[in-house]
């Protein structure tokens, strides 16, 4: 015994401490090689998971919030937009675009459908920001993996970059801009917060990308296993 420490106490601390580290690494390492595998490259599956992951934490460096950035204030709301979930997934959307030459009929299509569903299942709330409830959260997701599934069919490697963009841009279009002035014209007593993007690692915009990712990579695994048996 260590003073009023035992041994077991240190040990549990221990497994405390890295079994959270553990979770995350082999996460990180499921889904870069699942995103590998569906035509993305280790450090675009870096960046979608881990720095949008790591970014959805409020990040305070000198004493400044370096997750948010400030945009404007509309009477009692100050409106601010998160790093990890919005800033970062526009510009790999873009990335995206480009490196993966998607053409933008199918991109339009595909953003265009996830927000309409994105704006039907969200909706303002003072004390909350733009919220959805389950399960019709996950829907924006099941949506873009489908479309871009439907619209991919002939070119499968382009599905997955095809569902995390019209994912998470047609979220952030749906749920989000759309919703905003509804947001801002609830009359508020005292200065509030919004943040476009901002609920912390589960917001809708990171998680969209991620499921739509997801699905269209079993999907994927699926024909391939398919196709190699027949």
């Amino acid at each position: 015994m260590l003073g009023d420490i035992t041994l077991s106490q240190i040990g549990l601390w221990i497994v405390y401490i890295s079994l959270p580290i553990l979770v995350l690494y082999f996460i990180y390492l499921f889904f870069s090689k699942a995103f590998r595998y569906m035509g993305f490259s280790s450090v675009e599956a870096f960046i979608i998971l881990v720095v949008s992951f790591l970014f959805g934490f409020d990040i305070i460096i000198l004493g400044i919030n370096i997750s948010n950035l400030y945009l404007f204030s509309f009477g009692n709301w100050d409106l601010w937009i998160n790093m990890g979930g919005a800033i970062i997934p526009i510009l790999l959307s873009i990335y995206l675009i480009i490196k993966k030459k998607i053409p933008m009929k199918k991109i339009a299509i595909g953003i265009i459908i996830v927000t309409i569903i994105a704006f039907l299942v969200t909706h303002p709330n003072e004390n909350k920001g733009i919220v959805a409830t389950i399960p019709y959260a996950f829907l924006p997701a099941l949506f873009a993996s489908i479309t871009s599934m439907i619209l991919s069919w002939k070119d499968f490697i382009k599905a997955a970059p095809l569902a995390y963009i019209s994912g998470t841009i047609g979220v952030l279009i749906g749920a989000d801009f759309l919703h905003l002035w509804e947001l801002l014209n609830i009359p508020i007593n005292d200065k509030i917060n919004a943040v476009i993007g901002g609920a912390d690692v589960f917001d809708m915009i990171f998680i969209t990308g991620i499921i739509a990712v997801v699905l269209d990579g079993l999907i994927m695994f699926r024909q391939r296993k398919n196709t190699s048996i027949t």
